[in-house]
């Protein structure tokens, strides 16, 4: 089949890619289309790792079990469900688990993935294949509102303009937070004002000292110092961002102003696809491009030199954004 491999430190695309054998009971889906994120940008400079077919956003038509022939996206989390992780309810935690895409299983940048069924979830009927790829990112801010109270007036920054940073603005945003974005880039911070979400230049983040609550969507190794300095005593900084550099700061102001740091992944898929189905989120601003499947390691190695938004993979054909 065809798909996009990161093997040692490059990314190369294989017309004729030889699959790891299915494990027992896994459903195989045919990937209708995909998203390049930011941790697949990470994984190509080392992060995890990993090795293998990259991708972990997707859309796709599952080929067997209780949703065969229907549209589905999955959790790239592949738990044991018996190890005492699981039975306490942290199955995304599994110390077992793989990881789509991350971590010892291939990911979606191909023509077909492989997944547990309990991992599949409809698609809305409504919900064209374009948008259905933005589900787990999505999900990944709707996991901020599972982790921390999200009262209506909450004085909130987001760090970072991009693609995540816009999604975890626009879901606060929608929580009755005070959403502030700060960013680099007048672009990508204009399409956040258009829907009433304020913005300010990373050069005057200072405008924003004193909030309630930070997340870290930079992708960027200065992300959580700067997190720390805008967050007020006694606040919350939720770190959303995965780098493959190291962390080298003074971790004193933790203790100084008594900060909680909480880190967040993944999260839940049904309020993200419920938000898809009533087009709560806008969208069709974060597309930038539409690329074919072996076109993937040019567009990794563009979007890790320039500030691109989102870039979808057509890896079934005929993908559009209206």
């Amino acid at each position: 089949m065809r798909a996009a491999v990161l093997t040692g430190s490059q990314v190369e695309y294989r017309p004729q890619h030889v699959p790891a054998d299915p494990r027992p009971g896994e459903i195989p889906v045919r990937v209708l289309a995909a998203g390049l994120c930011e941790t697949d940008l990470q994984l190509a400079q080392g992060y995890m790792g990993f090795q293998g077919v990259l991708g972990h956003e997707f859309v796709g038509v599952a080929e067997a079990g209780i949703w065969s022939g229907r549209r589905v996206a999955g959790e790239i989390n592949c738990s044991c469900y018996t190890c005492p992780t699981c039975r306490r309810g942290q199955a995304n935690h599994c110390p077992h688990r793989t990881v789509l895409g991350i971590l010892n299983r291939d990911g979606a940048f191909a023509e077909r993935v492989w997944l547990p069924e309990q991992n599949l979830h409809p698609v809305p009927d409504s919900v064209p294949d374009w948008q259905a790829v933005f589900t787990e990112p999505l999900a990944a801010a709707f996991r901020i509102g599972e982790q921390i109270p999200l009262t209506s007036g909450l004085e909130t920054v987001v760090l970072g303009d991009g693609r995540l940073g816009n999604l975890c603005a626009q879901v606060l945003h929608r929580h009755g937070c005070r959403v502030t974005v700060v960013g680099k880039h007048d672009h990508k911070l204009a399409l956040l004002e258009r829907i009433n979400i304020a913005t300010r230049l990373l050069s005057l983040a200072d405008d924003c000292r004193g909030a309630e609550l930070v997340v870290d969507c930079t992708g960027s190794a200065t992300g959580l110092e700067t997190a720390l300095r805008l967050v007020r005593p006694r606040g919350t900084v939720v770190l959303k961002t995965t780098v493959a550099s190291p962390h080298q700061l003074s971790l004193a102001p933790v203790v100084i102003d008594e900060v909680n740091i909480i880190g967040s992944r993944c999260g839940p898929f049904s309020p993200a696809l419920q938000a898809l189905e009533r087009q709560d989120i806008e969208l069709a601003t974060l597309v930038e491009q539409i690329i074919p499947l072996d076109q993937v390691p040019a567009a990794i190695t563009r979007a890790q030199s320039s500030p691109v938004l989102k870039i979808l993979i057509d890896v079934a054909g005929g993908l559009e954004v209206p």
